[in-house]
């Protein structure tokens, strides 16, 4: 009996060490190209469920054999960064006066342009209205020439608060009916789209003068993964019947499809770069819905040299994406070394589009 025992325990242990593996691999996994390597690239979306089986692994062995606990642990020490982006954990901190509060939200169409009327009001206009932002970067900004559903002159009047706002169209000669906008409480001087190759998505570079210095905001909208009502069916039905005869072929129609948005995304990320590189030294806030993880070659290549808002100064794993079972937090807020963030916070309590709405204070170093 004592044999079949150490048999169980040796086993386990090889387990361990493979899953300590593949958390390594998922959280450097950024560093690979999804352009040459498209798949192992995508890996990094596992790295939540790499991680929760070591902490199992960790509080198991710690029971039954201590000494073997070394094994998760050490690969989270290794992972120690990627952890503390993905899984941040701050303690509070006073907001001064002088703060900016930055507000991104991919507005999904504003609910298919649901009207705004003062008997049913748009409840995301509503939430804009009343979010005391400073500068609003929204993604998915599509609005309707039909005066039964939401215009533009709606919003506008909804959000006159904000003098100074400019939209930018999407897609191929910009005329996909998407676009990214930017309201704000300070002049916007210009804006313009950053040249890279997507049939729907896009990102614009807004200039804008915040008590007496120029400003870069960046918003984004990158590449989606593309998935179709039949490929969300495959995915749901994966997670509910995981022993499924169809789980392989589902995982890898999955993969494939993840894969190749993520290789468009690493195009797009290398083009977003060089415009901020452009920038050099001056102040930068980048946002949006980058339709990628924390744990990312997509993130890793735009974040180079930034601070990550929520990582700073949020807590707990902050998921932005709220259907279809895919939770993860895609939307980022992203601040120059000029700027320190404070109180980042992705938004639940307003469930009219598919992404929650991420925000953050931002007070500048100087």
């Amino acid at each position: 009996m004592k044999f079949f025992g150490s048999l169980l325990y040796l086993i386990l242990g090889m387990v361990n060490l493979l899953v300590a593996g593949l958390l390594i691999f998922s959280a450097y996994s950024t560093w690979i190209s999804p352009v040459e390597y498209p798949v192992l690239s995508a890996v990094g979306l596992a790295f939540p469920a790499f991680l929760a089986v070591n902490i199992l692994f960790i509080l198991f062995w710690l029971v039954f054999r201590r000494g073997f606990s070394l094994f998760s642990f050490i690969a989270i020490l290794i992972c120690w960064s990627a952890v503390r982006t993905y899984l941040p954990v701050n303690m509070p901190s006073r907001v001064p006066e002088n703060a900016i509060k930055v507000l991104s939200y991919n507005v999904m169409a504003f609910n298919s342009q649901a009207p705004h009327t003062p008997g049913s009001p748009n409840p995301i206009l509503e939430y804009i209205r009343n979010s005391e932002a400073d500068i609003i970067c929204l993604q998915e900004f599509v609005y309707s020439s039909d005066k039964k559903k939401l215009t533009l002159a709606d919003i506008n009047k909804a959000w006159a608060d904000y003098p100074y706002r400019k939209e930018v169209k999407l897609g191929v000669k910009r005329k996909s009916g998407n676009a990214v906008a930017c309201y704000s409480k300070f002049p916007v001087l210009s804006a313009r789209l950053i040249d890279y190759e997507s049939g729907y998505n896009g990102s614009a570079l807004f200039t804008l003068l915040i008590n007496g210095d120029t400003v870069s905001v960046i918003n984004n909208h990158l590449e989606s993964n593309k998935l179709t009502l039949e490929d969300k069916t495959i995915y749901k039905n994966m997670l509910k019947d995981q022993q499924g005869s169809d789980l392989q072929g589902g995982v890898k129609h999955l993969v494939k499809k993840l894969a190749d948005a993520s290789s468009l995304r690493a195009h797009q990320a290398d083009k977003i770069r060089q415009v901020i590189d452009s920038i050099g030294d001056n102040p930068l806030i980048v946002c949006g819905d980058f339709n990628d993880s924390p744990i990312s070659y997509t993130h890793r290549v735009i974040s180079k040299g930034f601070t990550d808002a929520f990582r700073q100064s949020g807590n707990g794993l902050g998921i932005s994406y709220n259907q279809n079972y895919f939770y993860f937090r895609i939307d980022h807020i992203l601040v120059s070394k000029n700027y320190r963030s404070l109180d980042c916070t992705v938004d639940r309590s307003i469930r009219d589009s598919d992404h929650y709405p991420i925000w953050c204070y931002v007070v500048n170093k100087k």
